[in-house]
């Protein structure tokens, strides 16, 4: 939902850092997969009880992960296999999360981390699936023209999830209410993915 908004605020400093000189010092790639790294590393603290500390690795992965796309764009190196990386390797950190606060406190976080994760994977599936049709037919997002593939937006995109995790991290007690919660909104995102789907490929 506000994933445009933060695109708009974010991306002229991002684009800023992400000059032309960096080229010579770290690909776009290299910066996808540190963005991974400091991701799982964030999901390993919470793990261990430390989400407090795992904030930090946390919120510099999604600048690292901002920063990817913009280096591809400065350095004129926009390939098909850093956009797959790029939403392949999200997802595995957005995935990493909700399982690090279930192991961390089972008996309070497991059933509330299964919920979110089965959340997270319709919410991705119906997604990535309009996203490969719509490549199919050529359309093309004019909220997102930066993007390597289709983006069909929704109530809950990376700016929300984000924000939940951090306020997860902030109060992990808080956790399996704010789970359920935004499963719950997920769904809805999933029905209207689902929907705008079932309305565009009619044909």
């Amino acid at each position: 939902m506000f994933d445009k908004l933060a695109l708009r605020l974010t991306k002229p400093v991002i684009d800023r850092i992400a000059n032309h000189s960096i080229c010579q010092k770290i690909s776009a790639e290299q910066m996808t997969f540190a963005a991974l790294g400091l991701g799982l590393l964030s999901a390993a603290l919470i793990a261990l009880g430390l989400p407090q500390i795992a904030l930090v690795p946390l919120l510099l992965g999604r600048v690292a992960d901002g920063l990817d796309g913009a280096i591809a764009r400065a350095c004129n190196d926009q390939t098909d296999r850093g956009a797959f990386l790029d939403i392949a390797l999200d997802f595995v950190f957005y995935a990493s999360v909700p399982l690090a606060f279930a192991v961390a406190n089972p008996a309070s976080n497991a059933l509330a981390g299964a919920f979110l994760l089965a959340a997270f994977v319709t919410t991705g599936t119906s997604f990535l699936a309009y996203a490969s049709l719509a490549a199919k037919r050529g359309d093309k997002s004019s909220d997102y023209p930066t993007k390597g593939i289709y983006y069909l937006g929704g109530l809950t995109e990376g700016s929300e999830t984000i924000a939940l995790f951090s306020i997860c991290c902030l109060w992990p007690s808080w956790f399996p209410v704010l789970a359920y919660l935004y499963a719950a909104l997920c769904a809805v995102t999933t029905f209207t993915r689902v929907k705008a789907g079932w309305e565009r490929f009619r044909n």
